[in-house]
């Protein structure tokens, strides 16, 4: 009697389990059907599906929030600041991700910052092999900061810590043994006002973290003869035709302003423009499209405004404009370490009518040293984003980015 009343008792269990995961998945379901592609809680209940999420807040607003991926090098995936029904800034791959497939040469993921290594290109580049053209077919991103996942050191509901060993070995045959390291946390809103020097947000939302990304050299001493590494950190966001990237520029140490155009080739003068102390490229990912400004002439933010959506992106980052940064270009180097500080791309199509996205991108760099065993290079960069009161906004950019958002609307009609 005991034996039959305990198998009933177990299948009564095994029911009720069943009955929850029904019903939790059917809830599920429903939710994903109300949400609308384009929000924070979309992307979500997609990247949900697919891979194991760390979502923080920042730790004084809990509609402020981030999607971090370890599988993705603790990349930041998107951001919103109004919670689940909030815009998600984050461009997302969800045809490469749902696929579950890795393509060759590079696996565009997706997010809103993700860690890299420079340089791209050259005779210390770590995506070609030696004696390989500067050929696309030749081009390898390294499986540490495209396919490799890093582990999780420490998370809490603020903040994340992600950490990853690599060896590495670039064009001219040096090899590199490195550690990395990268936090990710989330901002209140006193250190937004301080980190921006603002006296206030108006009556904007707003979402911001903060990256700190350091990689120590385990092995023998870095030597510029023979190469040495940069961290580069790339934004992927979601494009509009109404979308423009800010780029300030600093005449203080170069009277001509260090600014590259031509990555691409040319650039059609009603894509870009340039006022005053400013570079404005349209991001709308119609057109495949670069700049790059050297750190003579950069400045330590950037931006982007969508007069469509009322979205103002902010990156901040660490910028040391007397010191070496690494070249990316596809050629051999006169001067390897001649590179940008800033650089920001608008996705297009390419020859053959293929496109990875729509995106853009906004990009950060590391100088560069040469490290002894034991020592760190370190990269700082903040990530912003403020939507709402117009003349909130318009503050804000003036502030920081030094351009009236009403100017930004009409640059390029």
């Amino acid at each position: 009697m005991k034996k039959h009343l305990s198998i009933l008792v177990l299948f009564a269990a095994i029911a009720v389990i069943t009955a929850c995961q029904k019903k939790n998945q059917s809830d599920q379901n429903s939710v994903e059907q109300t949400l609308t592609e384009g929000t924070f809680g979309y992307d979500l209940a997609f990247l949900n599906k697919h891979k194991k999420t760390i979502v923080l807040q920042a730790p004084d607003n809990s509609c402020a929030q981030a999607i971090l991926i370890a599988d993705y090098q603790g990349r930041v995936m998107t951001s919103t600041a109004d919670g689940g029904k909030g815009n998600s800034y984050g461009w997302i791959n969800y045809g490469l991700i749902e696929s579950g497939q890795h393509q060759p040469h590079m696996n565009a993921f997706g997010g809103e910052e993700r860690f890299w290594l420079s340089p791209e290109g050259g005779q210390f580049s770590i995506y070609f092999k030696k004696g390989k053209s500067f050929d696309f077919e030749n081009w390898q991103t390294p499986a540490i900061i495209d396919t490799v996942s890093f582990a999780v050191a420490e998370s809490d509901s603020c903040s994340a810590t992600f950490e990853a060993r690599a060896m590495i070995e670039n064009y001219s045959g040096t090899q590199f043994v490195i550690e990395i390291k990268r936090k990710i946390t989330m901002l209140d809103q006193p250190s937004i006002l301080s980190g921006l020097d603002i006296a206030t947000l108006g009556k904007c939302k707003s979402v911001a973290y903060e990256s700190i990304n350091a990689v120590k050299n385990i092995d023998a001493e870095w030597k510029p003869e023979t190469g040495m590494l940069g961290i580069w950190l790339l934004g992927m966001f979601r494009p509009t035709e109404k979308t423009v990237i800010i780029a300030p520029f600093s005449k203080q140490l170069s009277a001509k302003p260090l600014i590259t155009d031509d990555y691409f080739g040319k650039i059609p003068s009603d894509r870009i423009k340039m006022a005053d102390s400013t570079v404005f490229l349209k991001a709308d990912g119609k057109f495949r499209s670069k700049i790059g400004i050297a750190p003579r002439s950069a400045c330590n933010v950037a931006g982007s405004y969508d007069s469509e959506k009322g979205i103002l992106t902010i990156i901040q980052y660490s910028l040391l404009p007397e010191e070496k940064y690494l070249k990316s270009s596809w050629e051999m180097h006169k001067d390897p370490y001649d590179g940008d500080a800033l650089n920001a791309y608008n996705d297009g199509k390419l020859a053959d009518g293929t496109q990875m996205g729509p995106f853009y991108e906004l990009e950060s760099n590391s100088s560069t040293h040469a490290l002894k065993e034991g020592e760190s290079l370190v990269h700082r960069q903040r990530t912003y984003h403020f939507e709402g009161d117009h003349a909130s906004l318009n503050q804000i950019a003036q502030k920081v980015l030094g351009v009236n958002i009403e100017q930004i609307g009409e640059i390029f009609k």
